[in-house]
């Protein structure tokens, strides 16, 4: 690539948490452990079971597009020359830039995911917006407009570093 497209960072995550996976695996083996009995056993499951159809339903998906879903989650942060590129798979289907103008301030920091924004994913807070799959370090973004914006990042110094070469080099 050249141009403003040059890739300087780029960092990908995913939702890898051993209790968020156990929180998924767990109804997913329920829900295969129920559609075999029924549709291979003929045995029905529970004490109020649904019909076959309704099984076969809830086995799509639960049983095969939550797991997926969950697995195709992903946050990738690119700084290239030009701006900061942010895109939340499967919620953006593009990136969203952010051009380092229109970028105040941008700083590592420790954050609590739970307290500030009520979790990880795209979450709205008190300070604003913020992309974050595991861990409580990021970085903060405030733009000139007034509004912030936290990136979670396992890597958020170099994240900075490469930030302050872009603007320092292309601006």
């Amino acid at each position: 690539m050249n141009g403003k497209n040059t890739i300087l960072f780029r960092e990908e995550q995913r939702f890898n948490q051993w209790w968020l996976w156990l929180l998924i695996l767990v109804p997913t083996s329920m829900m295969w452990y129920g559609a075999i009995q029924q549709l291979i056993f003929d045995k029905p499951y529970g004490t109020n079971p649904t019909s076959d159809t309704g099984i076969s339903i809830l086995l799509v998906l639960f049983g095969i597009l939550l797991p997926l879903f969950m697995y195709s989650l992903r946050l990738i942060t690119e700084v290239r020359q030009d701006a900061l590129y942010v895109r939340f798979y499967p919620f953006h289907l593009s990136f969203r830039h952010y051009p380092y103008e229109s970028i105040s301030i941008y700083q590592v920091r420790e954050y609590s995911p739970l307290k500030e924004y009520g979790g990880w994913g795209i979450r709205y807070g008190k300070k604003g917006m913020a992309y974050n799959v595991s861990g409580n370090r990021g970085v903060q973004l405030e733009f000139k407009n007034g509004k912030r914006l936290l990136i979670g990042s396992l890597r958020p110094e170099e994240l900075v570093s490469q930030m302050q070469i872009a603007i320092n080099r292309y601006q």
